[in-house]
């Protein structure tokens, strides 16, 4: 090869050698330290929560490593024996679950009937759903107590779970109508060749292809439903009201109570990270799902 067949490179510039460091480990390197800046608190609310509360009143928590005598199981003793806490766990269950599973089921079902059925007016109902996104919770607060309480669900489980479904639908619906209208109709139309109907096909057709994005959004709803407070607050009372709500009226109190708040906050945070954790994979299948055609 002669030196005229040889390329010319020329000189990198500052802000190259930047980003190409940036691709590399500093960038791993900083978003790691970012993380474990962020998880400071968590882990903070952590060692709390196995500490006495004289302990805590005294000093903060990064003194156990000096001492970690101070760690013990007493608050959540406490905890349990709390009947308002553990009911609340309770109710937080008994709401949420059937919130997330209502919402799951209907929205995959509503979804496929957009997106491969055809019937009269399919568009504009569709169009209604996509309006219905934008209707913030406030606007229907006092509509809804008014209507639940002339049905006699105010201030019950079975009220605070509708509220939630009627408001995790309109999202549900959105979001796997347009995961199931990238499912190619060749491979449905010889599923009905096959002999399979609608009910066989949406079940052993559409639903395995679509478990990524129906994971993604069973954890959007639980995490939504498991951390609110603003409808549990309006829609519940003392025999239904979820942990949420239960911590919000401890805070009242929190000189006499801290062994009470940080094994419950603690709890009420770790158990949504669980299941995110638990299907996380899904959870990126099913948010990067579509992107890459």
């Amino acid at each position: 090869m002669s030196a005229l067949d040889t390329p010319v490179r020329g000189k990198r510039s500052w802000a190259s050698r930047v980003a190409s460091g940036a691709a590399g480990g500093v960038l791993r390197i900083f978003l790691l330290l970012v993380a474990l800046f962020w998880l400071v608190p968590t882990f903070g609310l952590l060692v709390s929560s196995f500490r006495d509360p004289t302990d805590i009143a005294a000093e903060g928590w990064w003194k156990v490593f000096s001492a970690p005598a101070q760690l013990t199981t007493e608050s959540y003793r406490t905890l349990l024996e709390n009947d308002d806490i553990t009911n609340a766990l309770f109710n937080t269950v008994w709401i949420t679950v059937p919130a997330t599973l209502l919402v799951v089921i209907i929205g995959a079902m509503a979804g496929y009937a957009f997106a491969w059925m055809d019937f009269k007016g399919r568009d504009w109902w569709f169009m209604v759903v996509i309006a219905l996104l934008v209707v913030p919770v406030q606007v229907a607060l006092i509509p809804l107590s008014d209507l639940f309480g002339k049905l006699g669900i105010f201030g019950s489980i079975t009220g605070v779970v509708l509220f939630h479904v009627a408001f995790g639908l309109p999202f549900a619906i959105f979001l796997l109508r347009n995961f199931f209208a990238e499912i190619p109709r060749e491979l449905l139309e010889a599923a009905r060749l096959d002999g399979a109907g609608e009910a066989r096909l949406f079940a052993t057709v559409v639903l395995p292809l679509g478990a990524p994005a129906i994971a993604s959004l069973g954890i959007f709803q639980f995490l939504w439903v498991w951390n609110d407070m603003l409808v549990a607050l309006v829609f519940s009372n003392a025999d239904s009201q979820p942990l949420t709500v239960a911590l919000q009226q401890q805070v009242r109190q929190f000189g006499s109570n801290i062994e009470i708040l940080a094994p419950g906050a603690f709890i009420s945070m770790v158990i949504p990270l669980a299941v995110f954790f638990a299907f996380q994979r899904q959870f990126v299948s099913g948010v990067m799902a579509g992107a890459v055609k």
